[in-house]
């Protein structure tokens, strides 16, 4: 066999093989996304997104899970973004290579692939035991903020590394200092990558059990929060409870689909927003 033959079937294979991969993707989306629709579009109403649950949650709708979910992911975000960016700046622009800053890398990729129940348990004993703030929306949004922590410092580290060094050079050769080169060229530069990490945050932080429920979430409550220190109805900890703890698991059905069904809109509601600034930034700095 030629070589120019082999090497034709193995491109042959290897693009079968990536597009094999990607349509197995595509379609698994598409078979979950429709099988959520299929299943909850059925109840999804103006009085579903606007009332409150009644008759034991068989009933009414699942607006203080809508208005728990959006504080819980806002207060995340407050908290997690400022110290992610920050450190990653640190560790690009400053820190340098050295053993130590290696361990804390290390630490940070490690913090990254930690199952959330430990930093449920974790916000459980430092934020509502030892803190004292209870079972409130601070404790779970520091948990939550703390969950997505690593994801905005490793995307956000990627996207300074990414922007090339040659407009460092050249700011610093027209006499700007180190920190307004980084915040007049590099982070603007940066901006659309460390938006994607944020995004990824935002995805995770609004569909994670476990940390909200040892730190924030109610099990059912018609009382809007107040206050910081309220607890709160959350969606993911809703679908959990519908499915899991309610008397009428049965007639529940149709709500946990449509409960899911907006839980993924807003995240991509969100998602989409955060794609369409992200478009635009980098046609800014193109």
């Amino acid at each position: 066999m030629k070589i120019e033959t082999r090497r034709q079937i193995y491109e042959f294979l290897g693009l079968f093989v990536i597009r094999l991969s990607m349509l197995i993707i595509v379609a698994s989306m598409v078979l979950i996304l429709g099988f959520i629709v299929y299943r909850g579009i059925g109840v999804i109403s103006w009085e579903f997104l606007t009332q409150q649950p009644t008759d034991s949650m068989t009933r009414g709708g699942i607006f203080p899970a809508i208005v728990g979910t959006f504080y819980l992911v806002l207060g995340a975000i407050t908290v997690s973004f400022p110290l992610g960016v920050c450190s990653a700046i640190y560790l690009n622009e400053y820190a340098g290579n050295g053993r130590v800053i290696r361990i804390v890398r290390f630490g940070i990729n490690s913090l990254a692939g930690i199952p959330s129940v430990v930093f449920g348990l974790f916000g459980l004993a430092v934020f509502v035991v030892y803190f004292g703030f209870g079972s409130s929306i601070l404790s779970g949004s520091l948990t939550l903020g703390l969950l997505i922590l690593p994801v905005i410092i490793g995307a956000s580290e990627e996207a300074l590394k990414a922007v090339p060094m040659t407009y460092r050079e050249a700011s610093l050769a027209l006499g700007a200092t180190k920190w307004q080169t980084i915040k007049n060229v590099v982070l603007p530069a940066a901006l659309p990558g460390i938006l994607t990490g944020s995004i990824l945050g935002v995805g995770r932080a609004a569909g994670e059990t476990a940390p909200i429920m040892f730190t924030a979430a109610a099990f059912y409550t018609r009382i809007l929060p107040r206050s910081i220190f309220d607890e709160v109805m959350a969606l993911p900890y809703h679908i959990y409870v519908l499915a899991t703890a309610g008397t009428h698991i049965s007639q529940t059905r149709p709500i946990q689909y449509g409960t899911a069904l907006v839980l993924i809109s807003l995240v991509l509601g969100v998602n989409t927003i955060a794609i369409v600034l992200r478009a635009r930034l980098r046609k800014r700095h193109r």
